[in-house]
């Protein structure tokens, strides 16, 4: 292992995020700080791509705000990160989803992952 990550693991402070994959749909709550106020803000969207490795990771989030599209690269070990709750599992054949940028309307829907309960 060479000394850079070594630091940067040390550094970095565990947070246990739930696992989640592009296309899912989640809700990521940030501080937001205002002068000398701190509030919580939540970015409600589709996970479009996750790229990185270690402390470098990043993951990007769209949503479509009054019919415009608003992306956000959120750093997975960024300390104003509070909460991150996945609402559903997209169904996508592609690691990055860049497509979804052209696409308005009902074809800008992302299916959802069904689970089936194994039974025994």
């Amino acid at each position: 292992m060479d000394a850079i990550k070594f630091v940067q693991e040390q550094l970095a402070e565990k947070k246990n995020f739930p696992a989640f994959r592009p296309g899912d749909n989640v809700v990521v709550s940030y501080k937001i700080v205002e002068g000398s106020k701190e509030r919580i803000q939540d970015f409600r969207g589709d996970v479009i791509k996750i790229s990185g490795e270690g402390a470098t990771r990043t993951f990007t989030v769209r949503k479509m705000s009054n019919g415009v599209g608003v992306e956000r690269i959120f750093p997975y070990t960024s300390p104003n990160i509070t909460e991150i709750k996945v609402l559903k599992r997209g169904k996508v054949r592609r690691a990055k989803l860049y497509y979804l940028r052209d696409l308005v309307g009902k074809k800008a829907r992302i299916k959802e992952r069904k689970f089936i309960k194994p039974t025994k």
